[in-house]
């Protein structure tokens, strides 16, 4: 299917991010062909998913992700944050998250990181995948050049991609040198030109975060191959197979 969804930190606009609730929720939801996460490093070398660098937004801890192990990790409220329905909810691990999507999505597993902060974040992520047998069910991205080169370096065979929230005239370019052939970007940076070009080299576009609907109309009008990438996975069905259900009854009543 054309515009395929992909879930952003899981069914994120209804339950916490980067949670098995939201994974779940998100897999619930036969439409979605992708799911967006986060990994890093715990103090003892555990790629933990979680987004931000530090625990205060959506933890009850304080501090720095690489600063507590993993045994403290799995000791915090990841959910209360977001609604009380969700109290209790933990920070999983990397393994928690394929062993529940294996078979059934593609993983979009950002490796979050900046400079030196985690030192064998790709060799611990590659090695779960590559222990499940889910080379080709994911792709590495990261805003980190570095992190893209090392996991290239350890896997040559695993798909990468670039996040830019940037425009440079050169794209292409720094992509092909890169080695990258997926790429995710801030939707506003986006043109059918672009498209055109990245698509005809074999580049797979995301688009991010599109949670608005006119927005997300208007970004399927640039290519049919575009992805979307949305905190609220029902809006894109909403958006695209509702109306393509409202298209095909009007034809059908045309026929007739």
């Amino acid at each position: 299917m054309n515009h395929l969804c992909v879930a952003h930190r899981g069914f994120s606009g209804i339950a916490p991010e980067n949670t098995m609730a939201a994974f779940k929720l998100a897999l619930e939801q036969p439409f979605v062909h992708w799911v967006e996460l986060d990994v890093q490093l715990s103090k003892d070398g555990v790629p933990v998913v979680i987004h931000d660098f530090t625990l205060e937004r959506t933890t009850n801890g304080i501090g720095k992700v690489k600063d507590s192990d993993w045994k403290a990790l799995q000791q915090l409220d990841a959910g209360s944050w977001k609604s009380a329905e969700y109290r209790g909810e933990i920070i999983p691990s990397l393994a928690q998250v394929l062993d529940l999507c294996r078979g059934r999505v593609s993983l979009n597993i950002e490796l979050k990181t900046a400079g030196d902060m985690y030192p064998g974040l790709e060799k611990a992520v590659l090695r779960e995948i590559v222990m499940r047998g889910m080379e080709g069910e994911v792709v590495l991205t990261s805003f980190e050049r570095a992190a893209l080169r090392r996991a290239k370096e350890l896997s040559p065979e695993i798909r990468t991609g670039l996040i830019i929230d940037a425009r440079p005239d050169d794209l292409a370019t720094q992509l092909e040198q890169l080695h990258c052939t997926f790429l995710s970007i801030g939707y506003p940076r986006l043109d059918r030109n672009l498209m055109k070009d990245l698509t005809g080299r074999g580049i797979a576009v995301m688009a991010w975060t599109v949670d608005d609907r006119r927005i997300m109309r208007r970004l399927s009008s640039m290519h049919p191959e575009l992805m979307i990438c949305t905190n609220w996975p029902d809006r894109w069905e909403q958006v695209f197979l509702l109306s393509k259900h409202r298209m095909w009854h009007y034809i059908r009543k045309l026929i007739r």
